[in-house]
Parts: structure tokens; C-alpha cells; sequence
């Protein structure tokens, strides 16, 4: 077995002072560019899986990240800013004016947040219905992301896809799927294409992977151990996520799972289970994970997260899990709040700049809100469009009498 494999399973084996130790001299280290370091404890952060026949270089994640004041401020607002629409969502879905599915990312705002810190837009991304935080990350504007939730003009999908279908092709987000686990056999197709036109079309290196978003609940399905299989054979560049929110609907992993341990369900795939409500610790890992892709193929995470709200909002979200168990994962591992509490103590950010920047994210939410009510619904002549790739094609309507023409 190589030297770095043995080195990750030996990983554990500082004592607890020397972690202290290390924590301790890494909370010390700023960079020259006023960049503060900022330690990761690795034996509580992570665990990996090694298949038993491995032969690649697999490495571990760095333990540290360093971030500026800037940095932190754009992270915090963005985690701040899902949260704030997540809550204005669920008000907008009360009073009937959001109609439908609609699944809220409360509670997970550090996955969708640090992966898209670690990568670029370059990278594709893919997900299911909980979607509303990867849009935005990925440079959705909130006006057009609430009129898609409302059903207006001015959604990023005009309006006719809803909460479940996010959509935002030039930065490479390919949705928002409404099929449970259908997204990731395509988003093995994905990296398949990144692949392809690297090494086949344009004679370059690779330099970007996809990451198939799914939940707890998906890990189930077929289709997705059936695009592990040809992601292995392919070696292609794919990264799986599975964000273990602890409960599909309204079931516990563990009612639901003969094995909760997701990283490791790739079995011939490298697998590593990631602290997802540490920020920190998600960038780390997806920048390691890309780097492993790209030189050695495919490889499953377990983002290891907790939802507050509901599966849905028809899922009250308390009948199989008390409100003192939810108030407990709020009150000491809020992604938001962990990551406040670093910033703060490391003196790169102030309370007040925080306190700014959420009246800020107030203001956004509610004036997209606004323009979003105020905007027309799609006109009807939308009915018969986005169908096919052709210019001109006739559809038929809800009768055989019916029909649209594009």
C-alpha cells in the first residue's frame, strides 16, 4: 500500500495535546497579504474510506484554509443571505403566493457556500430539489431566484420550473432535478463531457470536475451506484455529494439505511466524510477533492449536515424528531454561527460589520420580494417554448384541438 494511504490511516493518531498544540499555532499564523489561517481539527473534521485495492495517490485535505477580511465578509453574507431567503420563502409559501414543492436549505448553508469557494465557475455542479442556496452561490441574482420560486416573468427560468428547477447554464449550474437521485448519472455525464473536450476536443489537460449534489434519502437508488460504476471504469472527473441531513422525509437515516456511513458506498471509490456544518472544513475538502479527481478520478463525499425546517414544507419536520433535538444543533453547531465566532475571535471581522451586512441581506430579500410580486406572470405564449432545440415547432395543448406553435 502506498506511503500516503498509510499515512491517512494513521491520521488519528496524534494525541489530544499535540492536536491542542496545533490548533493553538495555527490560530497565530496570518499570512503576509492580511490573510488569517485558520486550523481545521482533521480527526474530528473527516473520516476516509481507502478501497482495499487502491493504487492511486490519494492524500488528505490540508487542515488549514486562510482567508482575508474580504473573503470572510463575502462568505458570511452569502450564508447569511440563503438563510434570510429561506425564511422570506417560507413566509411567501404561507401566504399561497409560492405554490407547489418547495424545499428549504436551512441549516446547510456551509455546503453550497464552501464548494463553490473551493472551485470555479468553471466546474459544473448538479443537484436535486433543495436548490435555492446553489443558485444563488453560483451568481443567481435573488429577484430572479425568488420569481422562479413565485412563478413570475423574472425567474431565472421564466418563471415555469418552480422551486425544484434552478437553472443557470453559464455558470455551469445545471439544476435543480425533480427526480429523486436522477441528477447524478448526469452528472457522471457531466464529467464525462469536461473530460472529453479537455483531452479528446481541445488536446489540453483537465483542469475541472462536476460535483453531483444528493441527499441522504437518494443515496438509495439505483441509478446512482450504476453511475459510480461507470464513473470508476471511465475514470472520469466526478465528485458525488451526498449531504446527509440526518432524515429523508419524514424518516431517520437509520430507519432508512442498512449502512449510514455514505462515504463509504462508492466501495472501489475513495469515500471521505466531511464536517459540513464546519465552512472550513468544506472548502478544505472540495479543494482536495478536485485536485484528487482531476489526477485520479472519481470519489464520494458525505457532507454530514442537519435541516431545520421540514423534508417539505407539506413536512412539519417535528413528528419524527423533537424540537429540543433541533434547538440543540442550532444553539452549538450553526454553520453560520461556528463560522461568526472564528471570524470574530481571529479579529479579521467586527460584530457591527456582521450586524451591517445582515440589515443588508434584509434589504436585498425584501425589495426581490417586491419587484418579484410586481412582476407579470409569464405570458401564455410561453406554454409552447424551451420544448425543442428546433426554431419553429408545433406542440400540442391540453386537447387534441389545441395546439401551440413556437
Amino acid at each position: 500500500m502506498l506511503k500516503s494511504v498509510n499515512t491517512l490511516r494513521s491520521l488519528g493518531a496524534r494525541t489530544f495535546g499535540q492536536q491542542i498544540a496545533l490548533q493553538r499555532s495555527y490560530a497565530k499564523k496570518s499570512t503576509g497579504d492580511g490573510a488569517h489561517t485558520f486550523a481545521i481539527d482533521s480527526k474530528k473534521a473527516y473520516a476516509f474510506h481507502v478501497p482495499h485495492n487502491y493504487q492511486g495517490e490519494l492524500g488528505q485535505p490540508s487542515g488549514e484554509v486562510a482567508l482575508n477580511k474580504q473573503e470572510c465578509l463575502d462568505l458570511y453574507r452569502m450564508m447569511s443571505l440563503i438563510r434570510r431567503f429561506e425564511l422570506v420563502s417560507d413566509q411567501q409559501y404561507k401566504q399561497r403566493n409560492i405554490r407547489g414543492f418547495c424545499h428549504l436549505y436551512s441549516g446547510q448553508e456551509a455546503i453550497c457556500v464552501g464548494m463553490e469557494k473551493a472551485i470555479t465557475r468553471q466546474d459544473a455542479i448538479i443537484t436535486a430539489y433543495r436548490d435555492h442556496g446553489y443558485q444563488l452561490c453560483r451568481g443567481g441574482s435573488t429577484e430572479s431566484t425568488m420569481g422562479e420560486l413565485i412563478g413570475r416573468a423574472n425567474g431565472c427560468s421564466k418563471g415555469k420550473g418552480g422551486s425544484m428547477h434552478m437553472y443557470l447554464a453559464e455558470s455551469n449550474f445545471y439544476g435543480g432535478n425533480g427526480i429523486v437521485g436522477a441528477q447524478v448519472p448526469v452528472g457522471a455525464g457531466l464529467a464525462f463531457a469536461l473530460q472529453y473536450y479537455a483531452k479528446v476536443v481541445n488536446k489540453t489537460d483537465l483542469k475541472n470536475v462536476s460535483f453531483s449534489c444528493y441527499g441522504d434519502g437518494a443515496a438509495n437508488q439505483g441509478q446512482v451506484f450504476e453511475a459510480f460504476n461507470m464513473a470508476k471504469l471511465w475514470n472520469l472527473p466526478s465528485i458525488f455529494v451526498c449531504e446527509n441531513n440526518k432524515y429523508g422525509m419524514g424518516t431517520s437515516v437509520q430507519r432508512s439505511s442498512g449502512s449510514t456511513e455514505y462515504y463509504k458506498r462508492g466501495d472501489y471509490i475513495p469515500g471521505i466524510r466531511v464536517d459540513a456544518m464546519d465552512i472550513f472544513a468544506v472548502i478544505d475538502a472540495c479543494r482536495w477533492a478536485k485536485e484528487h479527481a482531476i489526477k485520479n478520478g472519481p470519489l464520494v463525499m458525505e457532507m454530514e449536515t442537519y435541516r431545520y425546517y421540514g423534508h417539505s414544507m407539506s413536512d412539519p419536520g417535528v413528528t419524527y424528531r423533537s424540537k429540543d433535538e433541533i434547538q440543540e444543533v442550532r444553539k452549538h453547531r450553526d454553520p453560520i454561527i461556528r463560522f461568526k465566532d472564528r471570524i470574530v475571535s481571529a479579529g479579521l471581522v467586527t460584530e457591527d460589520e456582521l450586524k451591517a451586512l445582515d440589515q443588508d441581506v434584509k434589504k436585498e430579500v425584501d425589495e426581490a420580494v417586491e419587484k418579484t410580486l410586481a412582476s407579470p406572470l409569464p405570458d401564455d405564449s410561453e406554454i409552447a417554448k424551451d420544448i425543442l432545440a428546433d426554431e419553429k415547432y408545433t406542440c400540442k395543448g391540453r386537447t387534441i384541438y389545441e395546439s401551440y406553435t413556437n
